[in-house]
């Protein structure tokens, strides 16, 4: 059943979010025609205004307004380290999770040679240029715990290396309040192999 062409429009435009199937998109739409019309304007402002302003930062290709995302462009942030994250939702993760000083670099992707994505289409040679600056201490890897994100944490890691530049990968294993018995096999031999000497200060 239909109620308009625009109606189905609009639903199937809704759709396309993360998790959003037709009946939760046709819920949406109910509620943005009929009872929230103001905040459905200004949703439809928002989203043009966002596509004709929001860009890709010059200098870690995270999303931004101005030509230096506002992480960048903050000179209280340590400009000589640089996490390395496959896309932007990891830099909100990040950013809200810890207390990292640091810049970062958006890979928006990650290495996968069957998809046909290496190096160049992310963006690594602007970040080797940046390895060769001099500037850079540290590079952490923050590249997720898949195949290729493994993978393209061993390149990033090789990068630096060709730099002189430490690379640290962020620690994997046991999450907080998990239990050992109900972890999975790789994560807990990762989590082992992996043991750092502990310190009770």
């Amino acid at each position: 059943m239909s109620f308009s062409p625009a109606f189905d429009r609009l639903v199937q435009a809704l759709t396309c979010l993360p998790g959003v199937g037709n009946k939760t998109a046709q819920r949406m739409a109910l509620q943005l025609l009929l009872n929230k019309t103001a905040q459905a304007q200004e949703l439809a402002d928002a989203t043009n205004h966002a596509l004709h302003t929001v860009r890709r930062c010059e200098q870690c290709r995270n999303i931004s307004d101005e030509a230096l995302c506002l992480i960048c462009a903050n000179p209280r942030r340590d400009a000589g380290t640089i996490c390395v994250v496959e896309a932007p939702a990891d830099v909100l993760a990040i950013e809200q999770s810890t207390d990292y000083r640091g810049h970062y670099f958006v890979l928006m992707g990650h290495i996968s040679p069957l998809d046909g994505i290496g190096p160049e289409e992310l963006g690594l040679d602007i970040l080797d240029q940046r390895l060769a600056s001099g500037d850079i201490h540290e590079l952490v890897l923050a590249t997720n715990s898949t195949m290729e994100g493994e993978t393209t944490a061993y390149f990033l890691a090789e990068l630096a290396a060709k730099h002189n530049v430490p690379a640290t990968r962020l620690a994997h294993g046991v999450p907080m309040g998990g239990e050992l018995a109900y972890i999975d096999k790789s994560t807990l031999a990762l989590a082992f192999n992996t043991r750092s000497r502990y310190r009770s200060e």
